[in-house]
């Protein structure tokens, strides 16, 4: 009976290596050779170990393996290199994702520039203006600059406004603002921020959304699991007061009285806390007032943001069960079909204009709102659905992403109402033509303006920078363009390498 032999580093100790194959071993360079000479050093038997114990990441050679000639590494496939999207989506992490993003932002910035667009250039500008604006080298604003001014901060603001055109939750836009250093909390829109003080839709859905952490608000990438994301407008807010100068508490026709008080009345005397304090104490009593000073936006731009006290309970106990429940898998085929569960933002008798179909679908739904989509999960990969099952439950009941802290207190689809506050923003009601209608105190009484069409809009819009004037409309994908790259949604798809993207129908533009 033979012995066994005595250990050596030249074999791959490894029980799953058939015995027939224990004869081969490592061609390390620097082994004795055949005709005596010198053997390999200290220094190159530290290699041989640190190859056993998996330190290097020199590809390992067999000696009965074929030889391959050196040449041209064959081009990778662009799913497995879309970076920016295995960022966005978690499936990746690195140390400072905000610095690659301005590098992708400035090496995609459409060239020449789309006119009656603002922009905020990807790269540095040449300092730090006014309430935390840039000043670019081309006399524009810095969207680098701005992001960096507030990131890191107590006393940043940051906010951003993206246009996600997703395949299961559709069309809509986030609205997300920095509630600390490294975090914002997130509304989900459907039709985008109103913009038409004498609209039949001024009021708006807002769905509370996950904790995201600040970096992604330098986000624009496309792949095809969750669509296009575009920088539709990004700045710092200020969280105003209820009432005073700045308007009333409510505004008189946005649609009805909430229904558990002003709980405080007017707020004065707010020097020396932060935005962030103030956006905290605002997000916990349920009413944050907001000025957006955006590149995009007009100037003076105001938004009421209300949550009632039973829209609150209902989206905690819906936050509750969803904890204890495992996470919902969707069956294939046949089977009862069980009454699905549609996350609505308005209130019982808060807005007449506000209905079912502007919700934000919940794309973590297995029927991503409604009977069209079958076999969503499908469309993931291998991985995405391998990280949903690991990070769900982190995910879910914390209501923040990984890196995300949420200091507020979010609730996952929680119902808010948002609404353009109108005297806040200029207006004021005037009789023009017999009718009583909301007009800019500085417009001469000239009510409204020209609504364009639906397919460009009009330039009348617009002013000489391409920021948006009173009133105007959110076109979605097909016209709206990226502050910063000048992209519209479908170029952020065809430089994500993103083909045959399949949109969700049923999105239009609210343009009355």
């Amino acid at each position: 009976m033979s012995s066994k032999r005595p250990p050596s580093l030249g074999f791959i100790e490894n029980p799953f290596i058939k015995k027939r194959n224990l004869e081969w071993r490592l061609d390390v360079p620097g082994s004795k050779t055949d005709d005596g000479g010198e053997g390999e050093d200290e220094e190159e038997q530290q290699a041989l170990r640190n190859a056993n114990e998996g330190i290097s990441r020199d590809p390992v050679v067999m000696q009965d393996s074929p030889q391959q000639e050196p040449g041209p590494k064959p081009s990778p496939n662009p799913e497995t290199i879309n970076l920016s999207a295995a960022l966005e989506s978690g499936a990746m992490t690195q140390p400072d994702p905000a610095t690659h993003f301005f590098t992708h932002l400035a090496q995609h910035t459409l060239d020449p520039y789309p006119s009656h667009t603002p922009h905020l250039s990807a790269g540095p500008g040449v300092g730090v203006g006014a309430g935390g604006s840039n000043i670019s080298s081309n006399g524009g604003a810095s969207f680098r600059d701005l992001f960096l001014s507030h990131a890191g901060s107590r006393r940043g603001a940051h906010f951003v406004v993206h246009q996600h055109d997703h395949p299961i939750a559709g069309v809509h836009y986030d609205l997300r603002l920095q509630v600390n250093e490294t975090s914002s909390v997130s509304w989900a829109v459907m039709y985008g921020l109103p913009g038409d003080a004498n609209s039949t839709r001024l009021n708006r859905n807002a769905t509370e959304t996950r904790v995201h952490c600040l970096w992604n608000h330098v986000v624009e990438v496309g792949s095809g699991g969750t669509g296009s994301l575009v920088v539709w407008d990004c700045g710092w807010f200020e969280v105003l007061g209820r009432g005073g100068e700045d308007g009333p508490a409510v505004d008189p026709d946005s649609g009805g009285d909430d229904d558990d008080g002003d709980e405080g009345g007017t707020r004065d005397g707010e020097g020396g806390l932060t935005e962030q304090e103030k956006l905290a104490r605002a997000f916990g009593e349920r009413k944050i007032r907001l000025r957006l000073h955006g590149s995009r936006l007009p100037e003076r731009y105001v938004l009421n943001l209300r949550l009632t006290k039973g829209e609150d309970a209902e989206g905690r106990r819906k936050s509750a069960r969803a904890l204890g429940r495992p996470v919902r898998k969707r069956r294939r085929g046949g089977g009862k079909q069980t009454k699905k569960e549609i996350v609505e933002t308005s209130s019982d008798g808060e807005s007449g204009d506000v209905g079912d179909g502007d919700v934000v679908p919940d794309p973590l739904d297995g029927d991503g709102g409604d009977g069209d989509y079958e076999g969503d999960e499908t469309k993931l990969s291998a991985m995405e659905r391998e990280i949903q099952e690991v990070e769900d439950e982190f995910v879910r009941r914390t209501n923040a992403y990984r890196g995300a802290e949420n200091s507020v207190g979010s609730v996952y689809q929680r119902r808010w109402y948002l609404s353009l506050d109108r005297e806040a923003c200029g207006f004021e009601k005037r009789s023009v033509g017999g009718k009583r209608v909301w007009v800019l105190k500085d417009s001469g009484g000239v009510a409204g303006g020209s609504k364009g069409n639906k397919e460009g809009g009009n330039v009348s819009e617009f002013d000489e920078s391409g920021r948006l004037r009173f009133p105007f409309y959110v076109r979605g994908p097909d016209v709206e363009r990226s502050i910063v790259t000048g992209r519209k949604g479908d170029e952020v798809l065809r430089d994500g390498g993103v083909e045959g993207f399949v949109r969700r129908k049923g999105w239009r533009s609210v343009l009355n």
